[in-house]
């Protein structure tokens, strides 16, 4: 229900200028403890629902509400985005700073915490994380593993509620990628995963669904095989070949 809902959208319309249009009378829910998983193949709208819930882009129809909230005005997502956290595809987006240090303290700094407080909650979650000596290393010269899981430490140093969290396995080898779904398993938070990697939604989600003609289908979870096989559950008998 909308009013228990972390993040609630109804009946949202998205289309770009001058394209197809992206969403279209797509409804979700998310629930405190709740690990939903979006697996569906490039262009289908996924990344545009993320942008869309953190205000980012403008829906043409349809309703947002963000722990509780209508979200409509600016000031609306500015104050629902201290709140959620969002991961971003490219960890190239999402760092920015000349050190580690420095670009995971930027987020508890923008967010009122004094100097001192900030570094500190940067230390606690690079160690956090397994990150303990990055402190310093130089952002743009890590490798891309290790910008994905920096990325991460910043997302989780602003303390968010919520996690938006847009293909976290790009770019990573087996090690790390495992590395990083034990790190998301052990978060005490609610989240919505957008992969590719089956494995990994495996590892990190309690249910996935797909999006299709600009919806989820949230009555039909994909349900996984051992042999990297998703197909929705339901009664109808079927075979693998």
């Amino acid at each position: 229900m909308e009013n228990n809902a972390l993040i609630a959208l109804r009946a949202i319309d998205f289309g770009y200028p001058g394209g197809p249009q992206v969403l279209k009378n797509l409804d979700l829910d998310l629930h405190a403890g709740e690990r939903l998983g979006l697996l569906a193949p490039n262009g289908s709208g996924k990344t545009t629902l993320f942008h869309v819930i953190m205000g980012l882009l403008k829906p043409i129809r349809g309703r947002i509400i963000l722990f509780g909230q209508p979200a409509e005005k600016e000031a609306d997502f500015a104050a629902a985005r201290r709140r959620i956290g969002l991961l971003f595809q490219d960890a190239d987006d999402q760092l920015f700073s000349p050190t580690v240090l420095e670009d995971v303290a930027f987020g508890p700094l923008n967010l009122g915490k004094s100097r001192d407080e900030a570094i500190a909650v940067a230390r606690q979650t690079l160690a956090r994380l397994g990150l303990t000596g990055f402190e310093n290393r130089v952002t743009f010269r890590l490798s891309g593993g290790e910008k994905r899981l920096v990325s991460l430490a910043t997302v989780l140093a602003m303390e968010p509620e919520v996690l938006l969290l847009d293909e976290p396995t790009t770019g990573l080898d087996d090690r790390t990628r495992e590395t990083l779904a034990d790190l998301i398993s052990d978060l005490d938070l609610a989240y919505i995963l957008i992969s590719h990697n089956t494995r990994f939604l495996e590892q990190t989600v309690d249910a996935t669904y797909s999006m299709e003609d600009g919806h989820i289908k949230t009555d039909e979870a994909l349900h996984f095989h051992e042999h990297v096989h998703a197909h929705r559950h339901g009664r109808i008998p079927h075979q693998h070949e």
